[in-house]
């Protein structure tokens, strides 16, 4: 099977997935009802799991060099940036 080859358009588009999954599970948080705390729990992990494949991704393209314009960032991304900036 051949490896997929991440470049700079596709690095966005996970950018742009992970910032969705963060909104997704902020309204989960927030706003979706669910019948149990069971069911609740099972929903935010599922969207934490496919979410946190993504940062993997995106992580590893960053690693091999995939430059990528901060401003395509996830809030999330750039929320983590400015603290550690802050703590150095």
């Amino acid at each position: 099977m051949p490896i997929k080859r991440v470049g700079k358009y596709e690095l966005q588009d996970l950018h742009q997935q992970i910032d969705l999954f963060d909104r997704k599970i902020a309204y989960c948080h927030r706003h979706e009802t669910f019948n149990s705390e069971e069911a609740h729990a099972a929903a935010i992990k599922k969207l934490v799991t496919k979410r946190e494949s993504l940062v993997k991704a995106a992580t590893e393209a960053a690693k091999n060099g995939v430059e990528c314009d901060p401003k395509y960032l996830p809030r999330s991304f750039k929320h983590q940036a400015s603290t550690e900036e802050t703590a150095s």
